[in-house]
């Protein structure tokens, strides 16, 4: 039985948003309520199983991978991991991984369709020992039937990749007669038209491509510049020993120019002195000259004398 607008109860067990009608009617005020009163964690009946590293690394790589690629190029698309999602009237769910493209960014506590003005662009769950019936049947059938364009399940355990995707005639239809088709991978990629981007398993992972490049995953990314700055630091001390070295050879330069003029210097004053003492030799070899004469002088006088 349909309640009143204005007696909308959430049930903590099933907790649902109100159907287009019933939101409809409500004042502002009183969808207010009804959106604080939605859990933004899973209830009881809705209990997740506790997932294991596979699990949680593959949808918070993808996660990672998507958000810092949309972050780069500048395109608004809201990503998030289990989050609560409320279509009017249906059982709340919460994909492993979820996309909305060209909305406003910001964290969220849950996704209520009514409040946001539109649903899910793109869907992923990652299947490593869960209900493989949920993701296979089960969200092929209802995701399609809500108007979420694209699904992709990555079975981790069997490294197997599915892709579905709403045929342009489909996303227009009624609710009731929308299927989804599936994708057919084009040499083991299959491509999202959604997102933009090409998905593939590659070493064990699953990849997000743009063209040729795969997106890389967080810890990918913190690797590549872990990596980097080992590398900048290589160069860094590379660099500086070459600068201590072409300081050091700077410096011996200056040391054998300034070597150089001293001898140079040096060179010039023992040419001068060469000079001086080769006059200075001149010199004295003019004086025993000049006393030679006057020697052999005084000796043919000193001759003459004895001679008279």
């Amino acid at each position: 039985m349909r309640q009143p607008a204005a007696l909308y109860r959430v049930d903590p067990d099933d907790p649902r948003a109100p159907s287009e009608e019933v939101w409809a009617r409500l004042s502002p005020a009183g969808r207010a309520r009804v959106v604080a009163s939605l859990p933004s964690e899973f209830p009881v009946s809705e209990a997740s199983p506790p997932e294991g590293d596979e699990h949680f690394g593959a949808k918070v790589g993808a996660r990672s991978a998507l958000g810092s690629y949309f972050a780069r190029i500048g395109r608004r698309v809201y990503l998030a991991c289990e989050l609560p999602v409320y279509y009017p009237g249906e059982r709340m769910f919460a994909p492993d991984v979820m996309a909305v493209l060209d909305v406003p960014v910001h964290r969220r506590e849950k996704w209520v369709v009514g409040v946001e003005g539109r649903g899910l662009d793109f869907a992923l769950e990652v299947l490593v020992s869960g209900r493989r019936r949920k993701d296979l049947a089960e969200n092929v059938e209802r995701y399609a039937r809500l108007g979420i364009p694209e699904y992709y399940v990555f079975d981790r355990a069997r490294l197997k990749l599915s892709g579905f995707r709403l045929p342009l005639a489909g996303r227009r239809s009624g609710a009731g007669s929308r299927r989804y088709e599936p994708i057919i991978p084009q040499g083991g990629r299959y491509v999202s038209q959604v997102l933009g981007l090409d998905l593939a398993i590659e070493d064990e992972r699953l990849r997000f491509f743009h063209g040729t490049s795969a997106l890389l995953e967080a810890d990918e990314m913190i690797g590549s510049l872990e990596s980097m700055l080992d590398a900048l630091e290589v160069r860094a001390r590379a660099a500086e020993e070459r600068a201590v070295e072409e300081a050091r050879k700077r410096k011996e330069e200056a040391r054998l120019r300034k070597e150089e003029t001293r001898l140079r210097k040096e060179e010039v004053r023992l040419r001068k002195e060469e000079a001086r003492l080769r006059k200075e030799e001149a010199r004295q070899r003019e004086e025993l000259e000049r006393r030679l004469v006057e020697a052999l002088a005084e000796i043919e006088r000193l001759k003459g004398k004895r001679g008279s």
